[in-house]
């Protein structure tokens, strides 16, 4: 009988939905997962239709975080924090460690896509005083 309970149990949490924010989360960690190979076309794959149509290609797109976001092209650490819902976007804040141990929060505004969701831009701040 504990194992049937089980069971149910375990259906039941897969067929929950997936929660917004988990998979904005996973698509921000991926996009930095293809950075971090300097995967440029697939990291250029996470971005909205607005970024794409502003920077064309995957390499005109890697260029621009290699020389406007060297945290986010090389973090050292990355730490999610809360998420808000704005509008249609989710807005997900990130802590991000460079190689150099400075600490950032990284705000990415999200968009649902047809194929999910998708980064529709980044805004980054030093991280307050006091978080380590």
């Amino acid at each position: 009988m504990t194992r049937l309970i089980a069971m149910m149990f375990a259906t039941l949490l897969l067929s929950l939905p997936v929660r917004a924010d988990d998979a904005a989360r996973q698509v921000i960690s991926d996009q930095i997962a293809a950075f971090q190979q300097d995967d440029f076309e697939a990291a250029f794959t996470y971005a909205s239709p607005m970024i794409k149509g502003i920077f064309g290609t995957p390499q005109r797109f890697g260029q621009m975080v290699r020389d406007g976001y060297p945290m986010v092209w090389r973090p050292s650490d990355v730490e999610f924090l809360e998420a808000e819902q704005i509008g249609k976007a989710l807005v997900q804040d990130v802590l991000i460690r460079d190689g150099e141990g400075v600490l950032y929060e990284v705000e990415y505004e999200m968009i649902q896509g047809e194929d999910g969701w998708k980064i529709n831009g980044v805004r980054v701040k030093r991280a307050p005083e006091g978080l380590a």
